[in-house]
């Protein structure tokens, strides 16, 4: 069984340092990992793009998290005594349900070709992370694959092509490492039904794995309840430890236009809009926060036989500071997506605006499983 995750998403670490965000713990600025560590956390999750760059070599953003910066982060979170979880999302840039873009030297690709794409790639960086001593301890084939990966190929429900990728990819892991601990992520933690639909067509036709990661976002993924009922049931149901991957909750409903210095026009602002958090069970201040944090940890507690084993919080730094986004242009040309930019997450942080610790940290601090 897996120790107790009190984890950490800090893949955009490195470009709010580099355009001059600091962090505080009761006034004092020290290193982001020494005050995690404070605050108990033993895990850290980081993304991995194949190529964040466009063609002529312009960064992504929202930490342009190719392999080099993910083995600077890797290797401070090792130095601070954490693990490590590696977050593939098989493309170039965001893969979430929304989409999931095959990566720019994998386009015309049919889907053997992209099977066998997937196991080359995972082999060949987990092999590099291990020449750097920075072999992760748990990895995601996947990032939020509930509509599947590798479109079009790969999308929902063509299930014999989403299992044929997933399953390259937990070979290609299992063939450097039969120690390092398998994930298979979705989102909408919430909703029983597509979960139950997805793993029965998955388990059916796919390699065995560890865990089930799930993420839950109050304000889209449904009530507490509906996720403490979902879990309870999928991990008896498919005889799983549960993680739940990404997990956040505002601390304010304050604008930060003033930390961007962005013309309104470029700024996306932020993703819990008003109309999302007046139906979610939380206030989003810095009290709410807590409360969630408490009942957030109950729920993961009493998932049945100790099996709900922890949680990553996305994004607990990304505290907002000019030239930080979540995409530049450059990376909306390579999703099609439209802009502006800026940072949307910066409300749900576990750091104030100013970077300043929030008393969340000591709910996770205090928090002592059961198990």
């Amino acid at each position: 069984m897996l120790d107790y995750i009190k984890g950490m998403d800090i893949s955009t670490l490195l470009e709010v340092e580099e355009n001059g965000g600091k962090f505080y713990d009761h006034g004092k600025e020290g290193d982001l990992l020494d005050i995690l560590k404070a605050y108990d956390t033993n895990y850290v999750r980081l993304r991995l793009w194949n190529d964040p760059y466009s063609e002529d070599g312009k960064p992504y953003g929202a930490g342009t998290n190719d392999l080099e910066k993910t083995i600077i982060l890797a290797k401070r979170a090792k130095k601070a005594g954490m693990k490590i979880l590696l977050d593939y999302h098989y493309s170039d840039f965001w893969a979430d349900p929304g989409k999931q873009n095959v990566p720019k030297a994998w386009r015309g690709m049919n889907a053997e070709e992209l099977t066998q794409a997937v196991y080359d790639y995972t082999v060949e960086t987990l092999n590099v992370l291990k020449e750097e001593g920075v072999l992760p301890d748990m990895v995601q084939v996947g990032n939020e694959i509930t509509n599947g990966l590798l479109w079009p190929y790969g999308l929902k429900p063509e299930y014999d092509n989403i299992a044929k990728f997933v399953s390259s990819g937990i070979r290609a892991v299992k063939s450097v490492s039969k120690d390092i601990v398998i994930m298979i992520h979705l989102d909408n933690g919430g909703n029983h039904e597509m979960y139950v639909d997805w793993f029965d067509n998955y388990c059916k036709r796919g390699e065995d794995f560890d865990v089930i990661g799930l993420s839950y976002y109050p304000f889209w993924h449904g009530s507490m309840k509906q996720l403490c009922d979902n879990m309870n049931d999928i991990a008896i149901r498919y005889d799983k430890q549960l993680v739940i991957a990404e997990v956040s909750m505002g601390h304010t409903m304050e604008d930060y236009g003033k930390y961007e210095k962005l013309e309104p026009s470029e700024r996306k602002g932020y993703a819990t809009r008003a109309e999302l958090v007046a139906k979610i069970e939380h206030p989003m201040t810095i009290e709410g926060q807590v409360q969630f944090m408490k009942d957030f940890l109950k729920c993961v507690e009493e998932v049945p036989e100790n099996r709900g084993r922890g949680f990553f919080y996305w994004e607990p730094a990304w505290i907002p500071v000019p030239g930080v986004h979540w995409a530049t242009w450059a990376a909306l040309e390579y999703t099609r997506e439209a802009g502006p930019l800026g940072n949307e997450w910066a409300n749900q942080a576990l750091f104030d605006y100013d970077g300043n610790a929030l008393p969340a940290l000591e709910v996770i601090r205090d928090y002592e499983s059961l198990a």
